[in-house]
Protein backbone atom coordinates (compact mmCIF):
# COMPACT_ATOMS: atom_id res chain seq x y z
CA UNK A 1 0.00 0.00 0.00
CA UNK A 2 2.88 2.39 0.71
CA UNK A 3 4.19 2.30 -2.82
CA UNK A 4 0.71 2.65 -4.38
CA UNK A 5 -0.95 5.00 -1.90
CA UNK A 6 -1.67 7.69 -4.51
CA UNK A 7 -3.36 5.13 -6.72
CA UNK A 8 -5.36 3.85 -3.75
CA UNK A 9 -6.58 7.38 -2.99
CA UNK A 10 -7.44 8.06 -6.64
CA UNK A 11 -9.43 4.83 -6.84
CA UNK A 12 -11.32 5.71 -3.67
CA UNK A 13 -12.10 9.22 -4.92
CA UNK A 14 -13.24 8.29 -8.42
CA UNK A 15 -14.44 4.72 -8.24
CA UNK A 16 -15.54 3.06 -5.05
CA UNK A 17 -14.27 2.50 -1.51
CA UNK A 18 -10.99 0.64 -1.27
CA UNK A 19 -10.52 -2.13 1.29
CA UNK A 20 -7.12 -2.53 2.90
CA UNK A 21 -6.12 -5.72 4.64
CA UNK A 22 -3.43 -6.48 7.19
CA UNK A 23 -2.17 -10.02 7.52
CA UNK A 24 -5.07 -11.18 5.36
CA UNK A 25 -7.75 -9.57 7.55
CA UNK A 26 -9.83 -6.49 6.73
CA UNK A 27 -8.24 -3.51 8.46
CA UNK A 28 -9.55 -0.22 7.02
CA UNK A 29 -11.63 1.25 4.23
CA UNK A 30 -10.49 4.26 2.21
CA UNK A 31 -13.37 6.21 0.70
CA UNK A 32 -13.99 9.57 -0.90
CA UNK A 33 -14.61 12.40 1.56
CA UNK A 34 -17.95 13.17 -0.10
CA UNK A 35 -19.07 9.59 0.63
CA UNK A 36 -17.96 9.94 4.25
CA UNK A 37 -19.97 13.18 4.59
CA UNK A 38 -23.07 11.39 3.31
CA UNK A 39 -22.58 8.68 5.93
CA UNK A 40 -22.29 11.04 8.90
CA UNK A 41 -24.89 13.61 7.85
CA UNK A 42 -27.90 13.51 10.18
CA UNK A 43 -31.12 12.30 8.57
CA UNK A 44 -33.04 15.27 10.00
CA UNK A 45 -32.15 18.65 11.43
CA UNK A 46 -32.19 19.20 15.19
CA UNK A 47 -35.51 21.10 15.28
CA UNK A 48 -37.31 18.35 13.37
CA UNK A 49 -35.71 15.73 15.59
CA UNK A 50 -37.12 17.36 18.74
CA UNK A 51 -40.53 18.04 17.17
CA UNK A 52 -40.95 14.39 16.16
CA UNK A 53 -39.60 13.00 19.42
CA UNK A 54 -41.94 10.68 21.34
CA UNK A 55 -41.32 13.02 24.28
CA UNK A 56 -42.38 16.18 22.41
CA UNK A 57 -45.75 16.41 24.17
CA UNK A 58 -44.37 15.65 27.61
CA UNK A 59 -44.79 18.49 30.12
CA UNK A 60 -41.53 19.08 31.95
CA UNK A 61 -41.03 21.29 34.97
CA UNK A 62 -37.72 22.93 35.64
CA UNK A 63 -36.84 24.36 39.03
CA UNK A 64 -33.90 26.68 39.34
CA UNK A 65 -32.00 27.08 42.54
CA UNK A 66 -32.33 30.56 43.98
CA UNK A 67 -29.11 30.17 45.99
CA UNK A 68 -26.24 32.53 45.31
CA UNK A 69 -23.24 31.06 43.49
CA UNK A 70 -20.46 29.77 45.67
CA UNK A 71 -17.33 31.78 46.33
CA UNK A 72 -14.29 30.58 44.43
CA UNK A 73 -10.74 31.50 45.41
CA UNK A 74 -8.45 32.24 42.52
Amino acid sequence: AKSKFSQLVENAMHNKPQFVTKHGNNAVVVLAFSEYEKMIKPKTDLVTFFKTSPLADLELEFDRSKDLPRDVEL
